[in-house]
This record gives structure tokens, C-alpha cells and sequence, in this order.
């Protein structure tokens, strides 16, 4: 059996900390598989040793970040440099965090690829026409 991937979360303000707080909730997982970090008054340095900090030295992780640019996600490309073994998801949302605490054990690549494809079918649409079906998913 493989190690766990574990996974950090870097977003501004409280976003972090709201997703992973309600993933454990709907979950019911429990320990480290997700670490919240907000990138509020950190300069370059201060997040990517925070994020670092958060990843450990060694085994497979996935940093997860709001958005696709921005000082969140400079700081990921930055570690995932350096770091080997290191994921990068941008955009994330609770359906791609969902389905992280869940397949964890997957190889890193085919991991972050299914993940993607997870936060893409994550977002869908509606409008007022399609009201009428309002207590049916999308």
C-alpha cells in the first residue's frame, strides 16, 4: 500500500479554512489529510515556508490553491519545483476536496487528474427556466 497523499490547502482570507472545515464535516474524516493555510499577511517568503512547513519533507502531497494565479498559486509552482512528489490543483472546491480525502491512496498523477476533472464536473449552471426542476441535480 502506498502512502497517503496528503493535501494543503493555500487561499486568501478564511477560504482555506471554510472548505476544509466542511469537508471533515460532510466527510466525517479525521487527522491531516487536509491542512487550511490563508495567505493573509504573509509576503512571498512567509507562505511558502508556512506551505512548506505544512507539506513535510517527504511523501506525496497536493497543494490546492483558489486560484490559478496569484500568491497562492506562485508560491505552489514554486514549491512543486523543489519539492519532489509535489501536486499542484488550482480553483478548488468542495467537490475536488471531497474526492481528495477519498482517494488519497491513488498514485499522485492519475490522482491530480481525476481531481481536476472533478472540480470541472463540480461546476454547472442553471437559470430561472430551469426552476421548475429546482429540487433535481444538475
Amino acid at each position: 500500500m502506498s502512502e497517503p497523499v496528503r493535501g494543503v490547502v493555500v487561499a486568501h482570507g478564511s477560504l482555506a479554512q471554510g472548505l476544509v472545515s466542511s469537508v471533515l464535516a460532510i466527510s466525517g474524516v479525521e487527522g491531516d489529510a487536509l491542512v487550511p493555510l490563508s495567505n493573509e499577511g504573509c509576503g512571498p517568503e512567509a507562505l511558502q515556508a508556512s506551505v512548506t512547513g505544512a507539506l513535510g519533507d517527504e511523501g506525496p502531497a497536493i497543494v490546492f490553491t483558489d486560484m490559478g494565479s496569484g500568491s497562492c498559486a506562485f508560491t505552489a509552482r514554486r514549491i512543486a519545483l523543489e519539492r519532489p512528489g509535489t501536486g499542484i490543483v488550482t480553483g478548488v472546491n468542495l467537490p475536488v476536496l471531497l474526492d481528495f480525502v477519498f482517494h488519497r491512496e491513488m498514485p499522485l498523477a492519475e490522482l491530480v487528474e481525476r481531481l481536476v476533472e472533478k472540480g470541472r464536473a463540480g461546476v454547472s449552471g442553471a437559470h430561472r427556466e430551469a426552476a421548475a426542476h429546482a429540487d433535481r441535480a444538475v
